[in-house]
Order: C-alpha cells, then structure tokens, then sequence
C-alpha cells in the first residue's frame, strides 16, 4: 500500500509543478533601496518546504507575488534541513518558516495560511 500512494503522489506532485510554473505570479520589481531593505529584513528567513508539496507550492507563489527573497530548504531530500526543522522547529511539518528575531530568539512558523497572512500583513 505505501508503495502504491508513492506511485499516485510522484506524478501528481509533478503535475502541481508544472501548474505552477506555467502559472507563477511575477515579481514585482521594487526600487534599489526597497529591494535592499527588503533583503535585509528577509536575510534571516528559512522556508523549510518540499518541491512537490501544494501547501509549499501556495506558500513559495506569496513569496514570489511579494518579491521577497527567501531561502528555500528542501526538508524531504537534505539530510541537514531535515534534521534541522525537527531537532529545532520541533517537528516534520512543511512547510515551515524559521524567524530568526532582532534578539537572536527564533520563531518557527508551521502552515502555509499563517505563513501568507505574516507575509502579507509585513510586507503587502
């Protein structure tokens, strides 16, 4: 049985890959110093995600419509990403968005809806 759902998910996750890429918002093109400062504040971001996940998909689209530059990490196929979002973040969930604070605490956020609303309400 686990291999049949692995046989379903492949070719489904291809297909939400290909939807979004023939699909993907553009990025919005900020001035010099907005893009600096942008940069700046997103510098400390992760997004621990999965390429073929469709929460991930839905999460990485917000933050290309936004025009953030935020580093992903592919939890399910790198052995240290994934070690670090369940020793750190607490759990194997994607995807996941580590904040690193002005204090140096971080603040790690699970769920593609909660992800997009902070991204939104900061930077939209």
């Amino acid at each position: 049985m686990k291999y049949l759902f692995r046989l379903i998910r492949w070719p489904l996750g291809q297909l939400v890959i290909f939807f979004d890429r023939i699909t993907r918002p553009s990025s919005p093109v900020h001035p010099p110093e907005k893009r600096a400062e942008l940069d700046a504040i997103t510098a400390s971001m992760k997004l621990y995600q999965f390429k073929q996940c469709p929460y991930c998909v839905k999460t990485r689209r917000s933050i290309r419509r936004l025009g953030l530059n935020i580093e992903t990490r592919d939890a399910r196929n790198d052995p240290q990403w994934h070690s670090e979002l369940i020793n750190q973040g607490g759990k194997y969930q994607v995807p996941c968005l580590r904040l690193v604070k002005a204090d140096g605490s971080q603040q790690w956020m699970y769920g593609s809806n909660d992800i997009i609303d902070y991204l939104d309400q900061r930077f939209g």
